[in-house]
């Protein structure tokens, strides 16, 4: 992997919030339930617009904001477990859509890991091969939904955020972790489809969120605590030298969790899950945006990206900002 670095960050969620009391209203819960069960209060809803239109949006933002052409990018990357359709990418129609004519451009599925991971990639194509990249997590998760589901519904929100990237001399990435428990991957499924066994077979829908909560919740509460000690041993520093942890925003008592198992206060670890709920790849960009607004993440920072769920999967970066 050759250096770079993040040149800036971007976010975007669609317009419409859906709080825990308008939930109450179409399924057996309460704000009460889902706030102490998850630490969400709302979450956004699309009305129309897909994961392409989303990752667009924050396309055109990165771009705006970096002052590149659409046409000096090399490499436009989508990490997303809802997809506008299995061909063409969404990248693809991202692509097409930012006029990036020159970019290759492809998708990542790996859940809620996925932006950690999609950004692994991207540090293996940087340097001789690609100098400028793009690298969004955009979920329409509503889609993909069962609304009358209470032990999944409440969790998931739409939404995307990304990053641009470019060569730099100076190593930004300092330590890594990835890893993939495809033998406990029916503890979170989505989307599935089902082969016929007759001819000539019918086209069959895909199936909505299906989760075993409390596997996951254990999974998450052992194996990120582990991936980010493996990644900062591989950096040769300690959880006291990072300045933030931007956690997959998937429950708070996972996060609290894993700051109590790497015994670090929570200041270091921002949250918005109340905001946007469960975005999935989409949440740690979008986190990672709003702290760099806020100013809580500042140029030489050195920040822990970790994401954690379907497949079952966890990547860790840590980066110098």
């Amino acid at each position: 992997m050759n250096n770079w670095q993040i040149v800036t960050t971007a976010s975007y969620v669609p317009q419409m919030t859906v709080s825990n009391d308008r939930l109450s209203t179409i399924m057996d819960t309460s704000d009460e339930w889902i706030r102490t069960r998850t630490g969400i209060r709302r979450r956004h809803i699309s009305q129309g617009e897909n994961t392409a239109d989303l990752a667009t949006q924050v396309g055109q933002r990165l771009l705006a904001k970096a002052h590149w052409a659409p046409t000096s990018l090399d490499l436009i990357i989508i990490a997303t477990m809802s997809p506008d359709s299995y061909t063409p990418s969404t990248a693809a129609i991202v692509q097409g859509f930012l006029g990036a004519t020159v970019a290759r451009a492809f998708d990542v599925s790996a859940a809620c890991s996925g932006f950690v991971y999609a950004l692994d990639i991207a540090s293996r194509f940087i340097g001789s091969e690609c100098h400028r990249v793009m690298v969004i997590g955009s979920e329409v998760l509503s889609k993909i939904t069962n609304w009358q589901d209470r032990t999944t519904a409440v969790l998931f929100g739409d939404g995307a955020g990304g990053v641009l990237i470019e060569t730099d001399p100076e190593p930004h990435l300092l330590g890594q972790h990835l890893a993939t428990f495809g033998d406990r991957g029916n503890q979170l499924v989505a989307g599935q489809t089902r082969v016929n066994h007759q001819f000539p077979p019918t086209i069959t829908d895909v199936s909505p969120f299906q989760m075993n909560g409390r596997a996951v919740y254990r999974f998450a509460t052992h194996a990120v605590p582990i991936s980010i000690q493996t990644a900062l041993q591989n950096a040769g520093l300690t959880a006291d030298q990072v300045d933030r942890f931007i956690l997959h925003q998937a429950n708070i008592r996972i996060i609290q969790q894993v700051a109590r198992r790497l015994v670090q206060p929570m200041t270091k670890f921002p949250t918005n899950i109340d905001q946007y709920g469960n975005t999935s790849a989409a949440s740690e960009p979008i986190l990672l945006d709003e702290c760099v607004r806020q100013g809580l993440i500042r140029r030489g920072d050195l920040v822990v990206l970790s994401g954690f769920g379907g497949g079952l999967t966890v990547g860790t970066m840590i980066i110098k900002y």
